[in-house]
């Protein structure tokens, strides 16, 4: 089967995803941000000829595009516009109790990014939009123009961990209404300079804005918990995140997922009760190979964390 395009879209991590899931024939998977599919067609591909694959993408966009790259594969493909963090009453809807594996890839797509119109590249003239979900009720220009100084300083720094966010929250409000990425970019770009690393100033104020858009922490908790309770004894949970917030947030919920007690240290004997549900098969995040980030610089920041199922009677 010919592989999928990924002229728009370029699946990071690729082979290395695949070999976290381990897709065999007849067993099935969820996707919970299929994007364009580069991952889900590899899954197909790989559980041929039967197995089978839920996709969830909050972007309706999104969706399209995966349909049309799966189309091949049939009934095995099964997209669903939604939230990871409904994927249990989204695997139910299909009558799916359970599966073998879940991947979840945190990263903005190529298409998301390239897309003027959606608002979340500060390199593209362009609304200030950042909804995954066109459909949800707040979006950037919201925040950006309707929030008190001192709580868009405070969403910046701790979405964003922007050390200048008094002062790029102070520019911001002098300078509203701010209507396009271009506006808001050259606003953060006249009070914090560029990085010796070349970083855009504008980098971490719009990764925070598009953070509290679209709720992705909290979603990203629940998602995760969600995804444990529908893996078989065995099944494998993949995440690939892009930043270090998501990265602290995943690190945390597996590797208290696989301990025997999570009480305080001082305590000097367990009263918690807690059980670990999780094996974690990375101790330390995998990241791209010099090549892959060569091909992709977008790849350049991902981390993939494995963790697999444990028989918890």
């Amino acid at each position: 089967m010919d592989k999928p395009d990924v002229r728009s879209h370029t699946p990071v991590l690729y082979q290395e995803v695949l070999a976290a899931l381990e897709p065999r024939a007849g067993a099935r998977y969820i996707d919970g941000t299929v994007g364009a599919a580069g991952h889900a067609h590899g899954v197909l591909e790989a559980s041929h000829p039967d197995g089978e694959l839920l996709g969830l993408d909050r972007d309706p966009a999104a969706i399209a595009l995966a349909r049309r790259h799966l189309k091949p594969f049939g009934k095995r493909a099964i997209l669903r516009q939604g939230s990871f963090a409904e994927m249990v009453d989204r695997a139910a809807a299909v009558r799916w109790k359970s599966v073998q594996g879940v991947l979840l890839d945190l990263g903005l797509s190529s298409m998301q990014l390239e897309d003027a119109q959606r608002g979340f590249s500060f390199m593209k003239e362009g609304p200030l939009d950042m909804r995954f979900d066109p459909s949800q009720p707040v979006s950037a220009a919201d925040l950006i123009n309707g929030l008190p100084e001192r709580d868009l300083a405070d969403l910046l720094a701790r979405y964003g961990e922007e050390r200048q966010a008094r002062k790029v929250a102070a520019a911001i409000t002098a300078a509203r209404p701010l209507w396009t990425t271009v506006e808001l970019a050259q606003v953060v770009a006249s009070v914090v300079k560029r990085t010796r690393s070349g970083i855009h100033p504008a980098t971490l104020t719009f990764q925070a804005l598009r953070i509290a858009v679209n709720d992705e922490l909290r979603t990203l908790e629940i998602g995760l918990e969600q995804a444990v309770s529908l893996l078989v004894s065995g099944g494998r949970l993949a995440v690939i995140s892009f930043h270090s917030l998501e990265d602290r947030v995943v690190k945390h919920f597996l590797r208290q997922e696989s301990k025997d007690c999570i009480c305080p240290p001082e305590r000097p004997m367990c009263t918690c009760g807690h059980k670990a549900i999780l094996r974690l098969l990375t101790q330390r995040p995998i990241r791209p190979q010099e090549a892959e980030i060569q091909a992709n610089p977008r790849a350049r920041s991902a981390r993939l964390r494995v963790a697999e199922r444990l028989d918890v009677a």
